[in-house]
């Protein structure tokens, strides 16, 4: 195992004590773990290049940990109100939408690149600035003015990227080759 894949287990070691203390409105605890989630996304990327440890494991593993701990923030907040239902759905949606999609290309024998697009990460980036945003309004009340505004652009860009995926796809499947996201 390299230390890259042992950062990223870790950040889903993470995922549920950060959905306990948000169970049980322990706000801080869960922001702090929220956090050293989020640093350990970068650390693991971070290390894996530096000591050229990349493996094709963490090409999948990286991105399992994040899909784990933003639809389980995603799903919390939005039981308990503090996120919009429907972003929760956009947000699932559109990961469900890319499982679908790359199992479809894997079913049909098709030779499948796993790389996030600019506007897969910029979009990963939002969600994780729209939980971010909600754990800390509970401290920073002018934080509520701000977050309805970046719930609607994280909304935007989960679409757009879901829909560029979806082209993707279409475009494989169509012409036999595409170039990745």
């Amino acid at each position: 195992m390299t230390i890259p894949n042992l950062i990223t287990s870790i950040r889903i070691i993470l995922a549920p004590i950060f959905v306990i203390y948000l169970i049980n409105d322990r706000f801080l605890p869960a922001l702090v773990v929220f956090v050293i989630a989020g640093l350990s996304d970068g650390a693991d990327g971070l290390v894996a290049r530096l000591f050229n440890q990349k493996s094709s494991v963490g090409t999948y593993l990286d991105p399992l940990a994040d899909k784990i701990l933003l639809i389980a923030a995603f799903i919390v907040l939005a039981a308990r109100d503090f996120i919009p239902p429907w972003l929760t759905v956009v947000v699932i949606s559109r990961d469900v939408l890319i499982l679908l999609g790359v199992l479809i290309l894997f079913l049909n024998k098709t030779d499948v690149t796993i790389r996030p697009s600019i506007l897969s990460k910029i979009t990963t980036c939002l969600q994780l600035a729209s939980v971010f945003i909600v754990l800390c309004r509970v401290y920073y009340q002018a934080l509520a003015q701000v977050s309805e505004a970046v719930f609607l652009v994280t909304g935007l860009f989960t679409v757009s990227s879901g829909l560029h995926y979806m082209r993707y796809w279409f475009r494989m499947m169509g012409e036999g080759s595409a170039e990745p996201p």
